[in-house]
């Protein structure tokens, strides 16, 4: 088992690596999928705290060819990577009521310089356009790569409307459009990569989150949905709450049940951060687009705090 200071000490050169950092490269699938396999090994061996051999060994890649990719993927090092986002570590601060902010600096850190969600600017249709099923709008999507896999962009003429995600292949990716097709099923669908593609540049490049653009963001949902996706995007990057926590500040302590059911319901996964929505006990819960994104999500964005 590690402790703090182990990290503190490892800080300082993680922290100058981070600092020289070229600008990343557009991430691949087939980038997202090796380094899913390496968030998986960290996270049900973090208490070894494996070496970077290791790490290596269990992906089928060598040292150096793991550390170029998490590099690219996230700007820092799998060791970095490790002492940000050690499972044990998140849950005693959240246990204790602290944030996962906190966590960064605990293990050295600086404090991040952008923070998403200040750059995200949302509304909600009517309601009455979900209760027709989306009857009357037009939704232009398409594919395209992100940080955590081949990434579903769904997007109108107000703004970005959905996000989802395929596990490749022609399967996947009518998987994934069908997911969207039953949220609205009388809403029409067309195919448009030049709509979808400046939404998708800006969900997920961090140099595109500024605050003088905000991305528009379209919440399309129940007057209760609605109000639990409002509450997340309050949530900064880096930080944690809980369903319950959740539930008391949209006014309905005793909804955390049906809290879950509209987190699990979000058509706008990352940009709405549900995946910054934990168990009472600080676990990471189930979520729509599987467990293993969740943390690489978590993972993705301490390496985001950790280069600002």
């Amino acid at each position: 088992m590690f402790h703090a200071s182990d990290i503190t000490e490892a800080a300082p050169s993680a922290a100058k690596l981070l600092a020289t950092c070229e600008p990343l490269p557009r991430p691949t699938s087939s980038d997202y999928e090796t380094v899913r396999r390496a968030v998986e090994f960290i996270s049900t061996d973090f208490r070894s705290q494996p070496s970077l051999a290791a790490i290596a060994e269990a992906v089928n890649l060598s040292p150096a060819e793991l550390e170029a990719l998490f590099r690219r993927w996230a700007g820092l090092t799998p060791k970095a990577f490790l002492q940000a986002v050690t499972i044990d570590k998140a849950r005693e601060l959240l246990a204790s009521g602290a944030s996962l902010l906190d966590a960064a600096f605990d293990v050295g850190l600086s404090g991040p310089s952008r923070l998403h969600d200040l750059f995200v600017r949302h509304e909600a249709m009517s309601p009455g356009f979900y209760k027709a099923k989306g009857e009357g709008i037009d939704l232009a999507y398409g594919f395209t790569d992100s940080p955590f896999g081949r990434a579903l962009v769904i997007a109108t003429d107000r703004g970005l409307a959905g996000v989802g995600f395929s596990e490749g292949g022609a399967a996947g990716d009518a998987a994934a459009l069908d997911d969207m097709r039953r949220r609205w099923p009388r809403a029409r669908f067309r195919e448009d990569q030049t709509a979808i593609e400046p939404f998708a540049q800006r969900a997920f490049d961090p140099a595109e989150w500024m605050r003088d653009r905000p991305l528009r963001v379209v919440l399309i949902g129940t007057d209760f949905e609605i109000r639990v996706w409002e509450t997340l995007l309050s949530i900064p990057v880096g930080s944690a709450t809980t369903y319950s926590r959740v539930a008391e500040t949209i006014g309905a302590p005793k909804a955390a049940r049906a809290v879950g059911a509209a987190v699990g319901r979000n058509p706008v996964s990352f940009v709405v951060p549900c995946h910054r929505v934990v168990g009472k006990s600080g676990a990471l819960t189930g979520y729509h687009w599987g467990l293993s994104r969740k943390r690489a999500m978590l993972g993705w964005e301490a390496g985001v705090l950790a280069r600002g």
